[in-house]
């Protein structure tokens, strides 16, 4: 009877763990993608998700600027000064009323100075939040190259293992060999900044003479 009754719960036990594991299966399943549109699009959400975790970050300061910035930058600004400026020299220059900034418009061009002045401290600290989100992209970016050229590296050393298990001659393709070496980052930072050098000191007048 003790027999029977351990029996029962060890089957009841696998066909519990079978269950979840289907579950898992099926829920896997459901979460990879079954086209090519489905993918983009789960990428696309996935940047989407960075870009408002980016906004989120930014300072009340961030914020105002990026939007007297936004308006700066729009032909409704440029309409607004005209009428603006349009209207001021007009109305300074009708007869017969007392002008309140004559002729040449000392106090417009005050305004105009001291608006200069903040718009254009507004669009630097939106220029500054900009290449701070543009940083962390193009370190995102070095990041995933990196993991990318690891795990390439990886896949040529494993189909190298497959084509000496099957028999495949490859021992004579030198780029192969090359290729499955790691890429030291530093090492082409160095030949980059080299290059650069030589090219410089060689496109200078009189350097080849």
């Amino acid at each position: 009877m003790g027999n029977d009754l351990a029996i029962q719960n060890e089957s009841l036990k696998i066909e519990m763990t079978t269950d979840s594991q289907n579950k898992s299966d099926i829920a896997g399943l459901r979460q990879r993608p079954i086209s090519v549109e489905e993918l983009t699009k789960r990428n696309v959400e996935t940047v989407l998700r960075l870009e408002e975790a980016a906004k989120e970050q930014r300072t009340r300061a961030d914020r105002v600027a990026e939007v007297i910035a936004g308006f700066c930058g729009s032909m409704t600004f440029v309409w607004v000064h005209v009428a603006w400026f349009g209207g001021w020299i007009i109305f300074n220059l009708l007869p017969g009323i007392k002008h309140i900034d004559p002729f040449p418009y000392t106090f417009l061009t005050l305004v105009v100075s001291l608006e200069a002045i903040f718009l254009s401290t507004f669009i630097l600290i939106s220029q500054n939040h900009d290449t701070r989100v543009s940083e962390k992209r193009n370190h995102l970016d070095l990041q995933i190259n990196l993991l990318s050229e690891q795990e390439n590296t990886q896949m040529l050393r494993m189909l190298q293992q497959i084509a000496t298990k099957v028999g495949a001659d490859v021992a004579q393709d030198s780029h192969a060999k090359v290729m499955e070496q790691p890429t030291n980052p530093e090492k082409l930072v160095e030949q980059i900044e080299q290059t650069e050098t030589e090219t410089n000191n060689t496109t200078k007048p009189g350097a080849t003479g």
